[in-house]
């Protein structure tokens, strides 16, 4: 894979990235002396996570009007941009669906969709301010979810525009839902229902799932972590992911995540493939013996 090298005592890898985060949960501007070189915000006030992400990448906005409606100050330092921050914006759901109902929910981060032709025009708008995926709610035990049309239109619409779909897929069925209505990532590896091996083997052919493994209670990172390693074991995809914001989570790698991983089968190769280094990375990390926990900027001494 690219974006590593092999030098004497460990590696050499581009920083790595969490492909899911809720900026406006934790202090963002932490993310400038992390281990992260990319970040994926999976739901969050979609014009103040643009300009997060606008900042971050040296930009700065045209005028005090723009600056105003990302809720963010126009001189922002330097040493933010170095992140990459992709998101989806706002959450798409039922009319009372999760989390529409949740107090850490920001203003503006749920958008409740009654039907297809509001599906289509979400995903649409979202599309138009930056978007990188979308974000589709399908968690039956807290509430409503979106109907099937509703799901679909979803769906095409962000293919239209060339954006995976991520599910939040929770409650019996959903995750197997969710793959049948053309969602290409789960925003969290099933952890509600021990799927079989039939629905690992059908998921491992048409969807990735983000770990988010570290989360849970213990029953729940249980079957998480028997749903993944089957799941790894039949050829599919997983992305290292934490959920940041939910809970205390470090702004930074998180050591339990990774050590949920491994006890899933995940490591070696599997794991820095898991953790998508940056490729030509200007700020590379040393990883002694090649282990992600122990990763440090790399110094002329390493390199």
């Amino acid at each position: 894979m690219s974006g590593f090298r092999r030098v004497d005592g460990g590696m050499v890898t581009g920083r790595f990235t969490d492909h899911h985060v809720h900026l406006q949960l934790v202090d963002h501007a932490l993310l400038a002396g992390s281990r992260l070189g990319r970040v994926v915000d999976l739901g969050g006030n979609p014009a103040w996570v643009a300009g997060v992400a606008r900042h971050n990448s040296g930009e700065t906005p045209d005028s005090a009007r723009e600056s105003a409606g990302s809720g963010l100050d126009r001189h922002v330092s330097p040493e933010l941009w170095s992140v990459t921050v992709e998101y989806a914006g706002a959450f798409l759901t039922a009319p009372g669906g999760y989390p529409s109902d949740r107090s850490w929910a920001p203003a503006g981060s749920v958008r409740e969709i009654a039907d297809a032709g509001a599906a289509a025009s979400a995903v649409d708008e979202l599309a138009a301010i930056g978007a990188s995926c979308i974000k589709v709610v399908a968690h039956s035990e807290a509430g409503p979810v979106l109907d099937d049309d509703s799901f679909r239109a979803a769906v095409a619409a962000a293919k239209s525009h060339g954006l995976p779909v991520v599910a939040h897929a929770e409650g019996s069925g959903q995750a197997q839902r969710a793959a049948r209505l053309g969602a290409d990532r789960l925003a969290h590896a099933p952890f509600t229902e021990r799927l079989t091996d039939d629905e690992i083997a059908e998921q491992a052919a048409s969807v990735e799932w983000i770990s988010t493994l570290a989360i849970h209670d213990d029953a729940h990172r249980a079957i998480a972590i028997d749903n993944v390693r089957r799941f790894a074991d039949a050829g599919g995809t997983v992305l290292y992911g934490t959920d940041m914001g939910n809970g205390p989570t470090p702004v930074d790698l998180n050591p339990r995540e990774l050590d949920a991983l491994r006890e899933a089968g995940i490591d070696g190769i599997r794991l820095l493939h898991a953790l998508a280094p940056l490729a030509d990375d200007p700020h590379p990390l040393f990883l002694p013996d090649g282990d992600p926990a122990g990763a440090h900027p790399l110094t002329h001494l390493e390199a």
